[in-house]
């Protein structure tokens, strides 16, 4: 896909995976619609993604917990923009690591509505828009835990393999029409995700947000006859 001119949508664009898949597309003059929790974030990010050349950018606070604000916001989006070519369903959070019968309920909650309800739901509501484009792109980024068990992530792992049938079955559904599907299962990327969820893991290692946006960015740039469905990151 030719990436100059394209509308992107991209989910959890506050900080982390998302912002820096913002600021790379910025630099090849796409048009952005973020959403986040958090209002001050994206009118951060919104500032640097203007300096870096994007030709059109809106903030969406938006919970994806919350189906009617999902509902609500991709409405604005629809009407903002007019169309979109890139949906990249990047938003999510961690469960901390424990026994299933120590989680609380409200973690269970937040981690199923957030990594997997909330990216079914904005999908369903931007399909449609997508399929009326010449060409268009969703990308659901998953993780390691969505194809591989690690012990004491019970929660997150069935929010992240649900993701990973939920994106198979929308490749087989959308052959034949003009919307590719990829999926991204990496290994510990270095965000706030952790911290955020009480974690602190030793994170020295781990995956650089910028290096697995790269990644994302040569997804999206193949040329149409080549396509990239099912990629694996490891650090």
């Amino acid at each position: 896909m030719k990436l100059e001119g394209k509308i992107a949508i991209i989910t959890g664009a506050g900080d982390g995976l998302g912002k820096q898949v913002a600021l790379k597309l910025a630099k090849e003059k796409v048009s952005l619609a973020l959403i986040a929790r958090n209002k001050d974030k994206l009118d951060e990010v919104k500032k640097e993604l203007e300096k870096l050349g994007s030709p059109r950018v809106i903030g969406y606070p938006c919970d994806i917990q919350d189906t009617e604000q999902i509902k609500t916001t991709i409405q604005k989006i629809n009407v903002d923009f007019g169309k979109v070519d890139i949906l990249l369903n990047i938003a999510g959070i961690w469960q901390k690591l424990n026994l299933l019968e120590d989680i609380p309920e409200s973690e269970i909650d937040s981690v199923i509505k957030t990594d997997l309800m909330g990216m079914i739901q904005i999908t369903r509501l931007v399909l449609p828009v997508l399929k009326q484009q010449e060409e268009a792109i969703i990308i659901n980024d998953s993780s390691k835990s969505g194809v591989t068990a690690q012990s004491g992530q019970s929660v997150y792992s069935a929010a992240k393999w649900g993701v990973r049938g939920f994106t198979e079955v929308l490749k087989e559904d959308l052959k034949g029409t003009n919307v590719r599907v990829a999926g991204i299962y990496q290994g510990g990327t270095n965000t706030g995700m952790f911290d955020k969820a009480g974690e602190h893991l030793d994170q020295e290692e781990f995956i650089k947000p910028e290096d697995l946006a790269d990644v994302i960015i040569f997804i999206l740039s193949r040329p149409h006859q080549i396509w990239l469905h099912d990629v694996r990151v490891e650090y």
